[in-house]
């Protein structure tokens, strides 16, 4: 196996925990962005005159958190594709170079 083939696959490496690394960091982000969400509903419903209850923040909350599961469990299933391709390849070299 040439050493451009390991440099592709541990390429292919870097890229997905890079790949990861952006996601942990972007679902970082949304939870400071869901606390100042929660502050919002908090002063919606006093403005409105209405009790904030915790029903209602997990409610709107919801949808936001499942946005940031799917984009983080996008960017994971992509770094794992990229892993598992590069290992394929890394492993039909080996077997074409013994052969």
């Amino acid at each position: 196996m040439e050493n451009q083939d390991y440099n592709n696959a541990e390429n292919a490496v870097n890229e997905a925990k890079n790949s990861l690394k952006d996601a942990a960091n972007d679902v970082k982000w949304k939870v400071n962005e869901m606390a100042d969400k929660a502050k919002a509903y908090i002063n919606e419903q006093r403005n409105k005159d209405q009790e904030a209850t915790k029903e209602g923040w997990l409610d709107r909350a919801k949808s936001n958190i499942s946005d940031a599961w799917e984009n983080t469990k996008d960017a994971a299933n992509d770094a794992w594709e990229n892993a598992k391709d590069a290992s394929v390849d890394a492993e039909a070299e080996i077997k074409k170079a013994t052969n």
